[in-house]
């Protein structure tokens, strides 16, 4: 029995050896969507909490587009992302070996999913789809489910070439840059995402609309929703998928209970209100890998 004791104590000994030598830092990556100096504060106690959990460094990193999270991931400098589903897509296209699918947002109401949203000024005569013919339209992010990807394809439905409607289609960068940018009037119209549920006045319950709303960056009762998207699963947390197990056990345990045990910082990693987060798997994603294959002509 005592050796029994004594190989098992040397062996947790080891297992933490190793543990201790595989991860020394713990790197977050944050798409984009806002620009980084919010994206930091927004995500530093999960940065903070990430930190006490795992006793290690950790970075937030706040590339400039999508795709910079997309490459950290795929190239193994980050270990911890939430992505989208199209930049999920991207990732499992590239590397199915690349990342492990662990939680994602359920919305107060049950559901799981968002929606694309698309919007113009209330004083731009713009009250719908089919009023935006010929106007400026801006578009987020090629690597964004919301931004790009479900819009492109169910308005090209639609209308055709995009190119051909609309008297020209932009590019804006980033989420918060298409509400700001309509809001402004540097485009008359454009999409970005949100749960739909709650008041249009607080930029709904949850979503860059209420990002930027609590910000004070956009005041929701200048603009109008023109258009909605069908239902969009929400898109995946992820965790690198050569990290030491027990690692990603932690991740998962900590986010897992982070709306009952920190609400507020739940609050900010899911911009807005939301009910948890839940387990999610690869198959739910199935339908945006084929909507991408396609749009790549894979």
């Amino acid at each position: 029995m005592q050796k029994l004791l004594t190989a098992t104590a040397l062996t947790a000994v080891l297992a933490s050896s190793a543990f201790a030598q595989e991860i020394k830092e713990f790197n977050i990556g944050i798409l984009g969507g806002e620009n980084a100096q919010d994206r930091l504060a927004s995500t530093e106690c999960l940065r903070v909490k990430t930190e006490e959990l795992l006793g290690v460094p950790v970075k937030l990193f706040t590339p400039a587009d999508y795709d910079g999270v997309i490459q950290g991931l795929l190239g193994g400098t980050l270990d911890f992302a939430w992505l989208g589903p199209s930049a999920y897509a991207k990732v499992y296209l590239t590397n199915p070996e690349a990342v492990d699918v662990i939680l994602t947002k359920q919305n107060t109401d049950g559901s799981i999913g968002y929606y694309s949203i698309g919007f113009a000024r209330v004083d731009s005569g713009i009250k719908s789809m089919d009023d935006a013919k010929g106007k400026i339209f801006a578009f987020a992010d090629p690597n964004s489910a919301s931004g790009y990807l479900i819009p492109g394809a169910e308005l090209t439905e639609k209308y055709g070439k995009l190119e051909d409607y609309f008297g020209e289609v932009k590019m804006s960068g980033g989420h918060e840059q298409t509400i700001v940018g309509v809001a402004n009037g540097d485009f008359d119209a454009g999409v970005t995402w949100a749960d739909g549920l709650g008041n249009w006045e607080d930029g709904y319950n949850s979503g860059a609309l209420r990002k930027a709303s609590d910000a004070g960056l956009v005041d929701m009762s200048t603009i109008q929703e023109i258009w909605r998207s069908k239902l969009i699963p929400e898109g995946p947390m992820v965790v690198r998928k050569a990290l030491p197990q027990d690692v990603k056990d932690k991740v998962y345990a900590m986010l897992d209970t982070m709306w009952q045990d920190d609400p507020e910082c739940a609050y900010n990693v899911a911009a807005g209100e939301a009910k948890d987060f839940v387990p999610v798997k690869h198959e739910d994603y199935l339908g945006i890998i084929a909507a991408r294959k396609m749009q790549e002509g894979m």
